[in-house]
């Protein structure tokens, strides 16, 4: 997963969860031309400018942990889309899995604005919770 515009963070990604978002209904026109472009889907995102391509609108959000950062970026030319990165000082594997549930519930409490969002694809994903008696 490329990962887009600039992060504060120079840690590699460790874990990342794409998430699908609802389908927003065009914008009105009331002038003849193209439709202005989609606002971020939540208020947290800063513009994130993409040094290769200018015109790239790109928004994002990072957040610190104790272990690791949270990086959550929305690319205006794919707003249905919103990715969350774990950054972490790993550079010879993955997230721990004992972390990996921490980082899923780091991303639910920074998405909680926009409901239930669907879960498109992740790395790696947290094991099944033991069912219920």
């Amino acid at each position: 997963m490329p990962s887009l515009g600039v992060a504060r963070s120079r840690w590699p990604v460790v874990a990342w969860i794409r998430l699908r978002l609802p389908t927003r209904p065009a914008p009105v026109l009331l002038m003849p031309g193209l439709a202005p472009p989609p606002d971020p889907p939540l208020d947290i995102l800063e513009v994130n400018p993409v040094p290769t391509d200018p015109r790239k609108r790109v928004y994002a959000y990072e957040e610190d942990h104790p272990d690791w950062t949270v990086r959550l970026v929305w690319d205006a030319d794919d707003p249905e889309l919103l990715e969350a990165e774990c950054r972490a000082p790993i550079y010879s594997g993955r997230l721990p899995s004992d972390e990996v549930p921490k980082f899923w519930a780091a991303v639910k409490e920074l998405v909680r604005p926009l409901g239930g969002v669907p879960v498109e694809s992740a790395d790696p994903r947290p094991p099944p919770r033991p069912p219920k008696p």
